[in-house]
């Protein structure tokens, strides 16, 4: 019983720090990946078409709103 939580223990440590070791290279992955230029173009055309596309439904919705009997509700 020894031999298997001596086994067991060594296994969960040494389990733990190669899953650190590969969330770091994620990690770093990531980051590289989210400051490359291609990728902060592409964000910066997402967000100026969502910010335009939320403009045209708030402006459609406010006629909506008096639309009808004439009165702001």
């Amino acid at each position: 019983m020894l031999k298997f939580l001596l086994g067991a223990a060594v296994g969960y440590v040494l389990g733990t720090r190669a899953g650190h070791e590969r969330y770091e290279q994620l990690k770093r992955t990531y980051e590289r990946v989210a400051a490359s230029p291609a990728v902060q173009n592409a964000a910066g055309t997402v967000r100026a078409r969502v910010e335009e596309r939320v403009r045209s439904v708030r402006g459609s919705a406010g006629t909506a709103d008096t639309a009808g009997n004439g009165h702001a509700h």
